[in-house]
């Protein structure tokens, strides 16, 4: 089996395929996305941008 095969995920920022970054809850981040989230000044226009997009994640629900 060949090891070099990397998973790749859809950013939910950029929409991209790619294969490192974090979850947050069910939700993937890649690491340029996540770099510019947190580099991104309140007064930048760009950061409205990413609030949106953030909001998609939801924390699941806890079961007991």
């Amino acid at each position: 089996m060949d090891e070099t095969v990397k998973h790749h995920q859809t950013c939910i920022i950029c929409e991209q395929e790619k294969s490192r970054g974090i979850h947050l809850y069910t939700k993937f981040i890649c690491l340029d996305c996540e770099r510019k989230v947190i580099s991104t000044a309140t007064s930048d226009p760009n950061y409205a941008f990413y609030v949106k997009k953030l909001k998609s994640i939801h924390t699941p629900p806890l079961y007991s």
